[in-house]
């Protein structure tokens, strides 16, 4: 009720800019009514306690790095020369991300009305944040006092038997925490700088399209690497912690003794656990409230009555906007978060199981486990050289350059970052994984596994590009198509992407075979057995080379939802035709990269999830002493297991969709129910009420994240336990067919996730694209037949893209991650 009485409020009606954020003049004070001036100071307020959260965040991020530092000084020993790296680049980063913020929020943020929009846009938010995360708290809470009890009582491995049970449930509690509150963080960062880059964006198109795809790359770059460094810096963080605290926890510890880190990297998937346990949550509640409102906006506003997009007489167009922040920012935010926490921290498992198994050197054995660390540091330094060259020499030198529009522009700056993160990959492979006197050739055969993933990942976003690029001719088709009608846009959308799930996925396969055989052909052997190995760690080193560049994809997915909310502030205000167009034109370049980005998350947590699930396998050979084996899927229970896991993703997909559709039809009734109750809303002579929609899908939204999130966390250690029981029930004598039943639900999971992932985003995706191309004069143009048919496949594709799709790239990582924590109890204690 509060949020709706604010939404609704009229603002103070001044021309300065700066009224509402330094204060009321004296002069004018005594005349505004007293419930305006506690308005005002309500705001004053506001951004007050948003300058200094994100101030303290920046003050934590610089004293851990500085106290990092002090550590990798006194001991040497303790990640040697590549601690210097990871430190140095994460204050890299927060210096980075200050400095840029300090400019961002220099620019003007446009008229009264804009303000007045932005307001709106702020307040919504901010509110729906603070509900949902104070729901996830409360999850995430009782989930770690679920852990910590079931680490006290689990079997440990022989490996780690020199590890009391007790401090091991410690730490992996402790760890499971921090990756809950290092993903918070995540997402409210992303969150706050997309607030405060919209309405900056909207000013600064009515002078220059220039500026405004600068200041939205801007935002976007601030919260990625925010983003990057967070993960950094929090994983690094864990591991000095352990690393110091490791001799009062270990049985064996003697003074003197130098301590290996061989132990750490399974000792942080409980940091990926709760990673991906935040994200799923986030991405659901926050693509449930995006997906409905814009889906009921459209229905009544847009074909019912004919309103044009982000419309102010519309009363579900502030609901749109600010779930375009609460969905497409927080929620990817938090979502790529857990995708890098993801991939670090399996690499660092693979990479000390490879040391280990190759008996190597203390030096190379670090190199092997902080690689990842070390790849990702440099991801903050190659992607800020991305975006200054982007600044310096393409968008302020676009003439002089001859480029032609924004995508191109934003490309540019994506290849020179690839190309600098090269260099820094080739530097990282020779100076941390050439210390193997066994295989001193391993380090250039790494290196081609990292160019492997590379490629791999310029490949996706290629394909996607062409699969949902106005420019292209799978989105004309559906324009084509839509000339005949609603069903045949329909149809063909469906086409289009089942169509686009082909070639990523025969990109992903060659890139994981590729790599496979050349980590393998490094010479590295096993020192027991003597067989060559070093496969799986060559996958690994494939999708670090995939993510190597991350935050500046990244930053190109945040600039989808910047540029759209800026077009709606710029629609609600009144804005000439023209400052429209330029909105516009960000806005179809932003469909595009969001697009695209997403078909690059998918291929990276295809690849992460190969990891988390070799990361799996190892974890139960340590814990049954390699007695595992194959999984052999002729086995009716195991073959049983895996359609249970391509069940979970279709059953999720159900549920989200669903969640979307019923609470659009709440928007939809509200909206009806206020023009027919108002009619004045349609002649604009009375502003709808905006916040009643708010509080409908914020509610809504809360409500319907919690059965898909809990079915996600639940189903997959149920169908372990029950599987683990049946191994020794009706005449079987198998102890672990709990966790080779596990396997197989892992691979039919991954497998269906990926491929209907894929799905949801292309088809998504080029129903939007679609739509923008009709309005652009093609097929008829806007009002005209074909115009309204694009608009039906739109608001079908919009819960695709945007609810089930990405959030199915959380939960492929969630599941994998989720059978790791809990591997021992899959494993009947007689094995």
């Amino acid at each position: 009720m509060e949020l709706e009485q604010t939404l609704n409020k009229p603002l103070i009606e001044d021309q300065d800019e700066n009224v509402l954020e330094t204060g009321i003049h004296e002069d004018v004070k005594e005349k505004i009514p007293p419930v305006v001036q506690k308005k005002n100071k309500d705001i004053r307020k506001s951004n007050k306690e948003n300058q200094i959260v994100v101030k303290l965040i920046g003050i934590i991020f610089a004293i851990i790095m500085s106290l990092l530092l002090i550590v990798v000084i006194s001991d040497y020993d303790y990640m040697q020369g590549q601690g210097y790296i990871i430190i140095f680049f994460c204050l890299y980063g927060i210096w980075f991300a200050a400095y840029q913020t300090k400019f961002l929020l220099q620019n003007s943020k446009g008229t009264k009305r804009m303000r007045e929009v932005a307001s709106w846009i702020q307040q919504g938010s901010n509110g729906f944040f603070k509900t949902q995360y104070r729901s996830i708290t409360v999850i995430a809470i009782l989930t770690s006092f679920i852990i910590f009890i079931g680490f006290c009582f689990r079997p440990l491995p022989q490996s780690k038997s020199h590890i009391k049970s007790l401090a091991f449930a410690i730490i992996t509690t402790i760890s499971f925490l921090t990756g809950c509150i290092c993903s918070c963080i995540a997402g409210y960062i992303g969150l706050w700088i997309s607030i405060n880059t919209n309405v900056r964006v909207a000013s600064a198109a009515r002078f220059s399209s220039k500026k405004a795809i600068e200041i939205a790359m801007q935002g976007g770059m601030i919260a990625a690497i925010v983003v990057v460094t967070l993960v950094v810096s929090g994983i690094t963080t864990l591991c000095t912690i352990l690393y110091i605290s490791e001799r009062s926890w270990r049985d064996d510890y003697e003074e003197g003794v130098i301590i290996v880190i061989d132990d750490i990297p399974s000792l942080l998937v409980g940091f990926g656990f709760g990673a991906s346990f935040v994200a799923l949550f986030a991405q659901l509640g926050g693509g449930i409230f995006t997906k409905a409102s814009d889906v009921g906006a459209d229905l009544v506003g847009k074909i019912e009555a004919s309103l044009p997009e982000d419309d102010p007489r519309n009363p579900a167009v502030i609901a749109d906007l600010v779930g375009d922040n609460v969905g497409d920012c927080a929620g990817r935010g938090a979502d790529l978060f857990e995708s890098i926490s993801a991939e670090i921290i399996s690499a660092m498992i693979l990479g000390s199981t490879l040391a280990i198994d190759c008996n190597l050197n203390s030096t190379a054995k670090n190199g092997f486990i902080l690689f990842p660390l070390v790849i990702h540091a440099f991801d903050i330094l190659v992607s800020s050289i991305g975006y200054y060259v982007m600044l310096k020499f393409y968008i302020r030198n676009e003439e002089k350059n001859g480029i032609r529009g924004p995508l191109e522009i934003l490309t540019r700056g994506l290849i020179v970052a690839g190309c600098s993160s090269l260099l820094t990959f080739s530097f990282t492979c020779y100076a941390l994984l050439s210390f193997t006197p066994e295989a001193p050739n391993a380090w250039w055969h790494f290196l081609l596994c990292g160019i492997y993933g590379m490629v791999a990942g310029i490949a996706s976003i290629l394909i996607t590009t062409y699969y949902t690029s106005t420019k292209y001719k799978p989105v004309n088709d559906i324009g084509l198509a839509s000339k005949s009608g609603h069903a045949t846009n329909i149809i063909m959308g469906v086409s289009v992407g089942m169509e686009s799930t082909a070639m990523p996925i025969i990109v992903v396969s060659i890139a994981i075979l590729a790599s496979y055989w050349t980590g393998k052909s490094s010479g590295l052997v096993m020192a027991s057995t003597g067989e060559a190995t070093g496969g799986i760690f060559g996958t690994a080193v494939a999708t670090m080379g995939m993510l190597s560049t991350a935050a500046y994809v990244l930053a190109m997915d945040f600039f989808g939802p910047i540029a759209d909310n800026a077009g709606g502030i710029v629609e609600m205000s009144d804005e000439p035709e023209n400052v429209r167009n330029i909105t516009d034109e960000l806005d179809a370049v932003g469909n595009t990269t969001k697009a695209a980005t997403k078909g690059y998350a998918v291929c990276s947590a295809t690849l992460a999830s190969f990891l988390l699930f070799a990361a799996f396998k190892d974890e139960v050979e340590n814990l049954t002493a390699g007695k595992l084996g194959s999984i052999d899927l002729f086995v009716p229970e195991i073959f049983i297991a895996g359609l249970l896991g391509a069940m979970l993703i279709y059953l999720f997909t159900s549920m989200t969709l669903r969640a979307v559709g019923d609470t659009a039809a709440e928007v939809v009734i509200e909206v009806r129910k206020q023009f027919k109750e108002n009619p004045d809303i349609l002649t604009g002579k009375i502003s709808p009420d905006y916040g009643n929609c708010v509080a409908i899908v914020a509610k809504a939204s809360l409500r319907k994240m919690v059965k898909p999130g809990l079915l996600v966390v639940i189903f997959p250690i149920v169908v372990g336990i029950v599987f683990r029981l049946l191994g020794n029930a009706f005449g079987n004598n198998d102890d672990l067919l709990g966790a080779k039943a596990i396997c197989s639900f892992l691979m039919f999971a991954t497998c269906s996730g990926v491929l209907c992932s894929l799905f949801l985003n292309n088809a998504g995706g080029a129903w939007d694209n679609a739509k923008k191309l009709i309005e652009t004069g093609k097929y008829g143009g806007k009002g005209s037949d074909a115009h309204k048919a694009a608009i039906t496949g739109d608001t079908v594709g919009d819960p695709f893209k945007d609810t089930s799709g990405p959030s199915l790239h959380v939960v492929i990582k969630l599941v994998a991650t989720i059978t790791l924590v809990m591997a021992p109890v899959f494993v009947s204690y007689d094995s």
